[in-house]
């Protein structure tokens, strides 16, 4: 049974293999997991074996899930990371040379907003970016490639929302800013235990703009895939328990169609990751 983890009306609680039903992680395991969501990445290892434990029968009375309630699984991480220009298809539409190594920039903590959260439309400029999120659980320094995965709790689907105009308004560009407004990191709906994640590198994921697919690919595609990524991190600052890695968007992003696309208010945006879950954010 693979571990879903989620952050229910501010609350830790695992979730079923049907995403239908979620146990409150507190009371399930008697106290010895704290309810805040936030506390859970430092002891993910002690999750998972407790999870294990866990019979499949536990979730039939368990309550269903209320989309409305869910928040993003790491509501307030230290550390918010975005990699930007990591698929070949998107640094290619941007017109700009492959990176060389991570084109890194932060996502500020207060930008995180729960996975169906609205996204409010700060610009007639504000563009989609479906990315695959990572958080970190056991962080530290200098972590090699080949051991990279064992400090990530999970993965979850991700939106790196844009606002174009913010972002090149200076020379030279910096990112941070405009991909900071509230409510421009949402994600979710859960995290997905990594471990349990047969294909981890090869994940497909895709994103509907009312209901057309304008993106679409699979994560080998990435330039610097997750273990590249969180290697290279921790070489420059200690990543910590509950850090989020936005890890890049594939090609077909607002800002290269000919004319550009932008987001307007009723547009209605559904981001998906075969095995992880899916997403739906409107703009209002």
């Amino acid at each position: 049974m693979t571990l879903r983890f989620a952050n229910v009306a501010g609350r830790s609680a695992l979730v079923d293999a049907d995403g239908t039903r979620y146990l409150d992680l507190e009371t399930a395991s008697n106290g010895a997991f704290s309810p805040e969501p936030m506390d859970a990445f430092a002891r993910w290892d002690a999750l998972r074996t407790f999870h294990a434990g866990l019979a499949p029968s536990a979730f039939d009375t368990a309550p269903t899930i209320d989309a409305g309630l869910l928040g993003a699984p790491s509501p307030m991480p230290y550390q918010v990371f975005g990699i930007g220009l990591n698929y070949r298809t998107h640094a290619e539409e941007s017109g700009m040379p492959i990176p060389t190594s991570p084109l890194t920039f932060t996502k500020f903590t207060s930008s995180i907003a729960s996975p169906n959260a609205d996204i409010t439309l700060g610009s007639p400029t504000v563009d989609w970016e479906v990315e695959l999120v990572v958080v970190i659980s056991s962080g530290g320094r200098d972590i090699s490639v080949d051991r990279a995965w064992d400090h990530v709790a999970g993965v979850a689907v991700g939106q790196d929302v844009s606002d174009r105009t913010l972002q090149f308004a200076t020379q030279p560009p910096q990112f941070n800013l405009g991909k900071s407004r509230r409510g421009y990191s949402p994600f979710g709906p859960w995290l997905v235990d990594a471990a349990s994640l047969a294909d981890r590198d090869r994940l497909h994921m895709s994103m509907t703009l009312n209901g057309e697919n304008v993106q679409d690919t699979l994560t080998d595609d990435l330039i610097f895939d997750v273990p590249t990524i969180v290697s290279y991190l921790s070489t420059i600052v200690e990543l910590l328990p509950g850090d989020v890695i936005y890890s890049g968007t594939p090609g077909g992003v607002g800002m290269s169609f000919k004319p550009p696309r932008f987001l307007k208010q009723g547009d209605v945006i559904v981001s998906t990751i075969d095995g992880v879950g899916t997403t739906t954010n409107r703009c209002v």
